[in-house]
């Protein structure tokens, strides 16, 4: 199974296994990470998923959606390796993919 290191907004780093074919917020939320709200359960119309990706793995994540930018536009904590954790299929090329969960807006 692939692993995902998460990274707290308190700053706790967690290495967790999950099955490929999850998404990264789905692997996230169901390691019992708690401050990842998902409240719209994956269908990237909330934001409340929104993840900071580790530079090194951006080439290998699938493009930026339209309606995933207007989503991010809208924190205050976006930045170049800000993503929606519900865009990211979790994949076993992302093995060792590091991500920190987002300020809360």
């Amino acid at each position: 199974m692939p692993r995902l290191i998460v990274t707290t907004r308190s700053g706790e780093t967690r290495e967790v296994e999950a099955a490929a074919g999850l998404t990264v917020m789905e692997a996230i939320r169901d390691n019992g990470f708690d401050e990842l709200l998902a409240l719209c359960g994956g269908c990237c119309s909330c934001a409340t998923c929104h993840v900071h990706v580790d530079p090194e793995f951006r080439a290998l994540l699938p493009p930026l959606s339209s309606d995933e930018d207007d989503l991010l536009d809208s924190s205050d904590d976006r930045d170049e390796n800000s993503r929606l954790g519900c865009q990211i299929p979790f994949t076993e090329e992302l093995d060792g993919l590091r991500v920190r969960i987002a300020e809360e807006d």
